[in-house]
């Protein structure tokens, strides 16, 4: 597996194009967000998200799948986002919220069976970059170790995960702390689903 190292406040746009490769080749990465680090491909293949989801023990049917957008205008494309909602969006996005929403149908069939996906534009100049030149969403899911790794450092959680994935982005030390997530499927009346470090009034 390859480790790259980005340092935390710039962005190597030769490294984050390596990235995108593995990605577009159906590949998974590790990569940092604003909370901890996550699992990445490309949300619009099919057997790269089936294999993400094999890694993850992830049940499509049953779990909510989320994505990693560049920004509410990418986002726009994929996730059904009415005027109400875009304004909650825009006070709390980039941060570390994960906003449960009806999804398009220019996502996969995958994500049809649910009818709504996870939306996440997470405050790491990281993860906008490997979404904006990705060109499109980014299926994503926290890296979860055990107790013999450490959560918040990218070597320890590519040696977790050495036979699942073909490249780790070293962005610094992660976060232990999972995103606030809040279903906003009724913008009117959005409800929090798991209190995280993005702080929500309702």
């Amino acid at each position: 597996m390859k480790i790259l190292t980005i340092y935390p406040g710039t962005v190597n746009e030769r490294l984050i194009g390596e990235a995108v490769d593995v990605m577009r080749d159906g590949g998974i990465i590790v990569y940092p967000t604003d909370t901890l680090y996550a699992l990445g491909c490309d949300a619009l293949n099919q057997k790269a998200i089936q294999r993400l989801c094999r890694v993850k023990k992830l049940n499509p049917d049953k779990n909510q799948l989320s994505v990693v957008c560049s920004g509410l205008s990418q986002a726009s494309e994929y996730v059904r986002i009415d005027n109400t909602a875009y304004r909650l969006l825009k006070d709390c996005l980039p941060g570390p919220y994960t906003f449960i929403l009806p999804a398009s149908t220019k996502l996969p069939k995958v994500f049809r069976g649910r009818k709504t996906v996870g939306l996440r534009v997470p405050d790491n100049d990281i993860a906008l970059a490997l979404a904006e030149a990705l060109g499109n969403p980014i299926l994503t899911s926290s890296a979860e170790v055990g107790d013999d790794w450490d959560l918040t450092n990218a070597e320890s959680i590519a040696m977790c995960y050495d036979n699942d994935c073909e490249m780790v982005i070293d962005g610094g030390e992660g976060g232990e702390t999972p995103s606030t997530v809040v279903d906003l499927t009724d913008p009117h009346n959005p409800v929090v689903v798991r209190d995280g470090l993005g702080e929500f009034a309702v």
